[in-house]
């Protein structure tokens, strides 16, 4: 299965028995300034079949200090095969903010070695104009039974991103806009970027809409060597998972996430931020 497909795709496919569809949108609340769950606009409507998959509640440690942080492999596959998923299963995410939160999921199930899993080039409004229909009525998938096959090095961690400042073999990633990597305003307690970092906006993968560009204009707009190793980071690890994810489909090799990108490492004053424009 590919891991990106259309809207006729998902069309075509959308009655296999093997298939589950999931809505993973967020919602911006704009009193707080920040995300909450997307269910009230899946509960408006969404593509027919699909499930909701909640991103904070159902797949991330909400002990933590950091927001999204990913749980242990073997929880997150028992969280996954509670919602459905299992060996055999077929997946197809969407989302309502370019598929970056489907990005994120997609990037989980690669973390314990789930490989059948694909992101759709389009939200909820590509696939009405298509003539799709959409629902609000409600879809649970029944229990399976995911086996959870860790794969290494996909998700780095604050000591790993903090050796790689001084370690000119690997490149630290900043996916935010311009604006936020010069630190011309600050997202989180400290503005700026991850010292080493270069920048390379979610733009260059993203079409501004709900759709991801193609692999070739992708891999145009990449910098480093496809087997270089790669972190890439943003706010909270979700921006970044949609350019990680846009990496390895380009064929980059290396590439790991840093969840807790800025939200936990500028709480540390002790680990360096920059500002000031892209040194390359």
């Amino acid at each position: 299965m590919e891991s990106l497909v259309t809207i006729k795709w998902l069309a075509d496919h959308l009655g296999d028995p093997d298939l589950l569809v999931f809505d993973c949108s967020r919602l911006l609340d704009m009193k707080i300034g920040r995300e909450k769950s997307g269910r009230p606009a899946y509960d408006r409507e969404h593509i027919v079949g699909a499930a909701f998959l909640e991103l904070q509640d159902d797949l991330s440690d909400l002990e933590a200090e950091v927001s999204y942080t990913p749980l242990p492999a073997e929880v997150l596959a028992a969280a996954f095969s509670r919602l459905g998923i299992g060996d055999e299963s077929r997946v197809v995410l969407y989302d309502n903010s370019g598929s970056m939160w489907a990005a994120w999921a997609w990037w989980l199930l690669r973390s314990v070695g789930f490989d059948r899993a694909a992101l759709l080039t389009g939200g909820v409004a590509e696939w009405q104009e298509a003539g799709h229909p959409v629902t609000d009525q409600t879809t649970e998938y029944p229990p399976a039974s995911l086996t959870p096959t860790p794969r290494p090095g996909v998700l780095a961690a604050k000591d790993e991103v903090l050796a790689a400042t001084g370690d000119p073999t690997v490149r630290i990633i900043d996916v935010l806009p311009s604006e936020s990597y010069q630190g011309l305003f600050a997202m989180y307690d400290r503005p700026g970027h991850i010292a080493s970092a270069t920048n390379e906006p979610m733009a260059v993968i993203s079409d501004g809409g709900f759709s991801l560009k193609s692999t070739e204009e992708i891999e145009s707009g990449l910098g480093g060597s496809p087997d270089q190793r790669a972190i890439t980071y943003c706010g909270a690890g979700i921006a970044a998972s949609a350019s990680a994810f846009a990496m390895v489909r380009a064929g980059y090799t290396d590439v790991a996430i840093y969840p807790g990108s800025l939200e936990e490492w500028t709480k540390d004053p002790a680990l360096r931020m920059v500002t000031g424009p892209d040194p390359t």
